[in-house]
């Protein structure tokens, strides 16, 4: 399974601390304590997926998210709502999209790629039992999600309600980083000393003796 934070379930994002040697885990650790103490915002959604009947009598159906709603209905998780011509709506359930500080810049964005979009990940094809693993906001979230073989993941479109949340978030909280160009760091001449070559001796020697006849 491609865990878009793979180092979750080692850290404790309260806990964690970046050790001397820089490590991967170290590094990721730090990361999450990190995203666990920068300012945030959840918003609550709702998830509307549609259920296909299947091709064929062998085939089974196929259940994908088709919206989110800036508001909870008054129904209860996993409630078939409609059904038409063999396609059924269900509502999922309400789940938290978390916006994070540090991501404005992906929100950002998603915000101004003509198209704003909420990444929905489900796991199952039951309707009944079938999980909201996540909703996000964030583009490159969403396509680590799209990676999992095991997860039904679509784009949705953002409701003009929730486009306007994100983006007073960004207002609030986005930062522009400046981009620094590396300098090229001048080759010291003494330091590139030509290396001899290596001469092998006779006994490392690989001859093709010719067999006797």
């Amino acid at each position: 399974m491609a865990d878009p934070w793979p180092w979750g379930r080692w850290c404790d994002p309260h806990e964690a601390t970046k050790p001397a040697d820089g490590s991967a885990l170290g590094r990721a650790c730090a990361e999450l304590k990190d995203k666990g103490t920068m300012p945030q915002e959840i918003l609550r959604v709702s998830v509307l997926a549609i259920r296909r009947p299947p091709v064929t009598k062998w085939g089974s159906g196929e259940l994908r998210p088709i919206a989110v709603l800036p508001q909870e209905p008054d129904a209860a998780a996993h409630t078939l709502l409609h059904t038409q011509d063999g396609v059924e709506t269900w509502y999922m359930g309400g789940r938290d999209m978390v916006l994070y500080s540090g991501d404005t810049g992906h929100h950002n964005d998603n915000l101004h790629s003509g198209r704003p979009s909420v990444w929905v990940a489900m796991r199952g094809q039951d309707p009944l039992r079938a999980e909201i693993v996540d909703v996000t906001a964030d583009p490159y979230e969403g396509e680590g999600y799209a990676s999992d073989l095991d997860l039904m993941v679509e784009a949705v479109p953002m409701p003009e309600a929730i486009r306007a949340r994100v983006a007073d978030f960004i207002a609030a909280h986005h930062v522009d980083m400046p981009f620094k160009k590396r300098k090229r760091v001048p080759v010291d001449p003494n330091a590139m000393t030509a290396h001899a070559p290596r001469v092998l001796q006779p006994e490392d020697k690989w001859v093709n003796t010719p067999r006797k006849r």
